[in-house]
């Protein structure tokens, strides 16, 4: 793959884009604060967590509880990790998930018959406009209809749904329309078309890298930070729809400095790494349409069918988004890069449901790196792109293209609006 290189004035790209002061101010004044934790040899009282420390606990009680475990989610008011168990002859694997710190409870269904609820929805139910996701908090299968889906479609939804069996799954209906959430516009640029830069990572031979949504990345091989100007970076993998919606680019100029770090206006936030989210988990996204908002994780594992396909494993969220936010990072006030946003429904005025590609997978998948583990990238490598200001281009390039034109190509995009950082730009992908 060829590329060009390009002034390093104009390859420090931000990920998120306007940004409301007041909204970053719910993330700032508490973005390097942590939580008492319990000493590790407490009795079996459960244990005081950060999220990030209760994935990190869930994933090794499943591995301990074996077929016992049926799931696990984030209590944020107690700040505990609670654990699913099914019930059963041995009772000791209960004292050793309350030994280990969690709280548990006791659960009817089991990750087993979870998993096979979806897939009989997989093969009788891949509706355009419905998505599913299994609800720990419920021990059930949450399954989602947007306004699309009516009369025959609606009935055979429900019939499927009643198929599985009482106590499996509900049915939700939503009042928008499941979309990636794509628009023509500011930002960067590509066919007429936006989105949002991710993550800056570090690629896998070592050269400053994006994440974004795979639904930009099939849709474009290039971008630029200015409509109609000179490209500067160049798609080198992309996914969409499938098994996941995520694509890395790779910056044109390979001595690109790619700051680990959200931009929230007036302040940058260090990104030191990637991490797996828990459902209950509080998080906050970048957009270039929305700029900040925060909500909670309310399922892992997503299937949503949108117009263009089906994408699986995807993270879903109450966090608001709109078109022209695709793309955006998705992270903990502490600084964990979570998701990048796919998809959903609604807006940031009625709310609605929202999609979000884990990081872990994609940065796996594509072979690249983020934080601490990706020095390599220009002076500072990998990491989430929202740069502030100062990392920016020159301001001859500010505020490039409010309006790229969004027709039928329509771009998913989260650029730094004020046009002070280049955001990665694509077209919805056909």
């Amino acid at each position: 793959m060829s590329h060009k290189r390009i002034p390093k004035r104009k390859a420090a790209i931000a990920v998120g884009g306007v940004v409301a002061l007041g909204a970053a101010a719910i993330l700032l004044p508490n973005a390097n604060a942590s939580q008492d934790g319990a000493p590790d040899d407490a009795a079996a009282a459960p244990r005081t967590l950060k999220a990030a420390d209760a994935s990190d606990l869930a994933s090794r009680l499943a591995g301990l509880l074996g077929d016992a475990f049926a799931g696990s989610y984030y209590d944020g008011a107690n700040k505990q990790l609670v654990i699913n168990v099914v019930p059963g002859d041995d009772n000791n694997v209960i004292v050793q998930a309350e030994k280990a710190g969690a709280a548990v409870r006791e659960v009817d269904n089991s990750l087993t018959e979870l998993a096979a609820g979806a897939r009989t929805l997989k093969s009788e139910a891949t509706i355009p406009g419905t998505s599913w996701a299994v609800d720990p908090r419920t021990n059930r299968i949450l399954v989602t209809a947007d306004s699309t889906v009516t009369g025959d479609r609606w009935n055979r939804l429900e019939s499927t749904v009643r198929s599985l069996g009482p106590g499996m799954a509900t049915v939700k209906k939503s009042a928008g329309t499941f979309r990636t959430f794509a628009s023509g516009g500011d930002a960067i640029f590509s066919g007429g078309a936006r989105c949002s830069l991710g993550f800056n990572v570090t690629a896998g031979d070592g050269s400053p890298a994006f994440l974004t949504a795979g639904h930009c990345g099939v849709a474009a091989d290039q971008w630029s930070d200015a409509q109609g100007g000179q490209p500067i970076a160049t798609v080198d993998q992309a996914v969409f729809p499938g098994a996941g919606d995520f694509a890395l680019v790779t910056y044109d100029d390979p001595a690109t400095q790619a700051p680990s770090e959200v931009n929230l206006g007036d302040q940058t936030l260090p990104i030191s790494g990637a991490a797996e989210a828990t459902v209950g988990q509080e998080v906050f996204r970048m957009g270039s349409t929305t700029g900040l908002a925060d909500g909670q994780v309310l399922g892992l594992d997503a299937t949503v069918n949108y117009p263009e396909g089906t994408v699986t494993g995807l993270i879903q969220t109450n966090v608001c988004a709109e078109p022209g936010d695709s793309g955006g990072s998705m992270f903990t006030r502490d600084g964990l890069a979570i998701g990048l946003t796919s998809g959903g429904s609604g807006d940031c005025t009625s709310g609605g449901e929202t999609f979000f590609q884990p990081v872990t997978t994609a940065l796996e998948a594509v072979g690249a790196t983020l934080g601490a583990d990706g020095a390599g990238a220009g002076d500072q490598a990998g990491g989430a792109g929202d740069a502030g200001a100062g990392d920016q281009a020159d301001g001859e390039d500010a505020g490039a293209g409010q309006d790229a034109g969004a027709g039928e190509e329509a771009g998913a995009g989260a650029g730094d609006a004020s046009g002070q950082g280049a955001q990665n730009h694509s077209r919805r992908s056909h």
